[in-house]
């Protein structure tokens, strides 16, 4: 697994004009090819009267699904520098639909390769980005007596508390980054005189 990734901060749309042509980018964060397929057909339904709808996602925290479409635009003008522009600023799981309303003005293909990923990249620099890194999740089980104040001192020391279950004990789930697995076991033991039992999971990512 890739140690982190970035996306997109939020969904949202960036409007920009060039030469009398209308171009919106839609961006959002997009989990699966599936969320990322179902976001370009909701474009495309808003938009049904642009004159093209061109798209382009990356899925993967390795970037292994990379799809991209110009939608009608002369080939390898719209949907590749989109691409391109996602790939270029490290994005991951991340969909893109560039809306274009033609004004009159033909662009030319320099044109227009540089009007589909300009329009990319400054609707990230608008909405903005996040890095995901990867970390370990794991659990914590103690006794309720002590359950409370680990759970302070957890948070004190930026440690992230996932969820808690209450039961004959109390267990904590909690994110790790890896290299910090063998220290957290040693301060586990500190912190709950050894009476807690530590039980590392899988892997995950979460916000930097």
């Amino acid at each position: 697994m890739q140690d982190e990734y970035r996306t997109v901060a939020r969904a949202g749309v960036h409007e920009t004009e060039i030469n009398r042509s209308r171009f919106l980018c839609a961006l959002a964060p997009a989990a699966t090819e599936e969320e990322a397929q179902a976001f370009i057909a909701g474009v495309r339904r808003e938009h049904a009267a642009a004159t093209h709808n061109c798209w382009a996602y990356v899925i993967g925290a390795d970037a292994s699904v990379q799809r991209a479409s110009d939608d009608g635009e002369p080939g390898g003008t719209a949907g590749v520098p989109m691409l391109q522009m996602l790939l270029r600023r490290d994005m991951r799981y991340v969909v893109a639909v560039v809306t274009r309303y033609y004004g009159g003005v033909k662009l030319g293909a320099g044109g227009l390769i540089r009007a589909y990923g300009g329009a990319v990249g400054e609707a990230l620099d608008d909405l903005g980005t996040l890095t995901r890194r990867r970390f370990r999740l794991a659990t914590v089980t103690v006794d309720h007596q002590r359950a409370g104040k680990l759970q302070n001192d957890l948070r004190a020391t930026g440690r992230t508390v996932r969820n808690v279950r209450y039961a004959e004990d109390v267990t904590l789930e909690i994110g790790l980054p890896d290299a910090d697995v063998d220290a957290f076991r040693g301060w586990l033991a500190d912190a709950t005189a050894g009476t807690a039992t530590f039980e590392p999971g899988g892997e995950a990512y979460g916000d930097a």
